[in-house]
């Protein structure tokens, strides 16, 4: 299987350096532009939908009791607000196609 990795902020501003040509402080200007825009919007309550990609949304949970998996005693959980993502159609494909590429290419290998 594939070492897993996490993208992180200067992964991206390093991307937006490499693609779009602009200076690096420029490019990281523009990724956190980018996500105080989203957070932005996720404080004022609304949904972000990226073309091709996903939609993230503000998904409001209930109260409810849940239980603790190693004693059993029952605990009240408080309602909160969650952000949920739900990738688009287009970037699944995207995924599986590339996984079911990688999967191939290291079959051939063994």
């Amino acid at each position: 299987m594939t070492e897993e990795k996490t993208i992180t902020r200067a992964d991206l501003s390093n991307a937006v350096y490499r693609e779009v040509g602009v200076s690096s402080t420029e490019s990281m200007n523009l990724v956190d532009a980018f996500f105080e825009e989203l957070a932005s919007a996720f404080e004022k309550g609304e949904s972000v939908k990226l073309s091709s990609f996903g939609t993230f949304a503000l998904r409001k949970k209930k109260e409810r009791v849940g239980r603790n998996p190693k004693t059993g005693v029952e605990v009240a959980i408080t309602p909160r607000t969650v952000l949920t993502f739900n990738a688009s159609n287009i970037l699944k494909q995207e995924v599986n196609d590339a996984l079911v590429k990688a999967e191939n290419a290291s079959a051939v290998q063994s």
